[in-house]
This record gives C-alpha cells, sequence and structure tokens, in this order.
C-alpha cells in the first residue's frame, strides 16, 4: 500500500485528517440511527434474538435435538431447560438495554463503516492495488456477518448448554445474572464476526510482506491443534458438535492460506511482467 502523497485528488495533510473525521462521524451517526432502531424495539431484540439461543424452540436447539434423536443420543438435545436469568442490579436492565442496543447499532451500521473507511482509504492506493483490492469492502461485511451467524446460531447455543449446566457440586445451583449472559452472547457473536475476517487480515499481511503462505502452512497442525481444542472446550462431549464449529473454522484458515498464496502468485506475475 503507498502512503497519502499518491492521492490522486493532491489533498493536504490536514485535508486527510478533515476527511478522515468526516469518516468518523458518517459512522457515528450510522450506528447512533441503527443503535436508536434496536432500543425502540427492545422486545424483538430481547426475546426474538438474544434471549431466543437458550430456549428449546431455537432453530439450532430444534435441529440438533431432531438429529440426536434420529441417531439414538440424547446429548444432543441441548438448552431443553432454559436457563433461570436473574437481575441484581436495580439500574441492570437499562444499562443492559444501552449496551445491547449499542453493540446491535454496530453490527447493523458495520457494512456503511467499512465502506466509508475504504473510501477514505481507496484514493491512497495505486491503480494496480485498486484492482487486487476490488470488491474489497463486500468481501469484508460477508465474511463479518456469515461470521456473526456462525456465532450466534451454532456457537452461542452450544456455549449457553455447556457453562450453563456446567456444575461442580450439586449443593450450588446456576442462577445465571442477565449481565453474565449477555456478556456473554454479544461477545462470541461479535468476536465470531471477527475472527471470520481472518482471510481478508492474511490477505493485508501477505501484501505488506509480514507473512507468507509457507509461515501458515508450517502453522497448520498447531492451528489445528488450537480450533480442536476450543471446539472441544465450547461443545458438548460428542463428534458431531465436535465437527459443528471446528470445521467451518479449519475451513477458514485454509481459505486464508489459499488467499495468500494467491497474492504471492500475484505479486510474482507483476514483477516478471
Amino acid at each position: 500500500m503507498s502512503d497519502l502523497q499518491h492521492d490522486e485528488s493532491g489533498m493536504s495533510f490536514l485535508e486527510h485528517l478533515e476527511a478522515f473525521r468526516w469518516v468518523l462521524v458518517r459512522s457515528a451517526i450510522a450506528v447512533v440511527l441503527a443503535a436508536a432502531g434496536a432500543f425502540v424495539l427492545y422486545r424483538h431484540v430481547f426475546d426474538g434474538i438474544i434471549l431466543a439461543p437458550m430456549s428449546p424452540s431455537f432453530f439450532t436447539n430444534r435441529v440438533l435435538c431432531a438429529i440426536g434423536t434420529y441417531l439414538g443420543s440424547n446429548s444432543l438435545c441441548i438448552n431443553s431447560t432454559p436457563l433461570n436469568i436473574i437481575n441484581i442490579n436495580m439500574a441492570g436492565q437499562f444499562n443492559t438495554h444501552l449496551q445491547v442496543s449499542f453493540l446491535a447499532g454496530v453490527i447493523v451500521a458495520f457494512p456503511f463503516i467499512v465502506a466509508q473507511i475504504w473510501s477514505f482509504i481507496k484514493p491512497a492506493l495505486y491503480e494496480t492495488e485498486r484492482k487486487g483490492t476490488r470488491g474489497a469492502v463486500a468481501y469484508i461485511t460477508f465474511l463479518f456477518v456469515l461470521g456473526v451467524l456462525f456465532g450466534y446460531f451454532i456457537i452461542s447455543p452450544l456455549t449457553i448448554h455447556f457453562l450453563g449446566n456446567y456444575s461442580i457440586s450439586e449443593s450450588v445451583t446456576n442462577q445465571i445474572s442477565l449481565s453474565s449472559y449477555i456478556s456473554s452472547i454479544t461477545s462470541v457473536t461479535f468476536a465470531t464476526g471477527l475472527l471470520f475476517e481472518l482471510p481478508v487480515l492474511v490477505f493485508f499481511l501477505t501484501k505488506a510482506g509480514i507473512i507468507t503462505p509457507d509461515f501458515l502452512r508450517k502453522y497448520r497442525r498447531h492451528a489445528f491443534v488450537v480450533i480442536l481444542v476450543v471446539a472441544a472446550v465450547i461443545t458438548p462431549p460428542d463428534v458431531l458438535s465436535l465437527i459443528l464449529v471446528a470445521f467451518p473454522l479449519w475451513l477458514l484458515f485454509e481459505l486464508s492460506i489459499s488467499v495468500s498464496a494467491k497474492n504471492i502468485r500475484r505479486r510474482e506475475k507483476a514483477s516478471n511482467s
């Protein structure tokens, strides 16, 4: 990536700062508007989305239970009993309302934020760099949304089942606080959305010469072990659940290797021409 001196508009440093300030302003406005919508529609946001994964009627829970019934295994019938969610702070529910609305605003406005940042960066690129990164906003948005959906529909219900039913003694009853539940669901969902940006991150790191496909291949086994450990920790003790989580993450890592290799081939082709 070239520096800002290659900007075709010939903007000065202060003009770039002003342009970036407006990127932040427009992004903040988009987040506030989306958050306001989530705040108003809080019943649907909480009952229909946030609290849904702990219900037996949730899509993932029903599908896994149906598969378990077909295979003659009850271990896949996760979240058969909803958690007992409690609030112990006077302003707990209101604060949670605000926090969830803000995070929903960030997720909904994410494509717009990416488009704004890209519109600021794009003029500083060479023409060849622009061609090589064509469709970047669409790819980044697609991977983020895919990651959020994966975190919400796959990892969240499995995490709720594992942590919500984990017991160190029969004398201890799990009563999950609202803030703890919300924190777990939102962090898992948002973090998975960012995790799915790994191919994009690898693309730019390869372009900057920081990593290579050979480096990723060298640590492929290490990555596989880490993925298996993470999947084993958050899933019930059965092979199917382990595969449901580990396989997409492994595909993501392999895709990152392919992206890095393709970037290197394109660079070598350009240098030889």
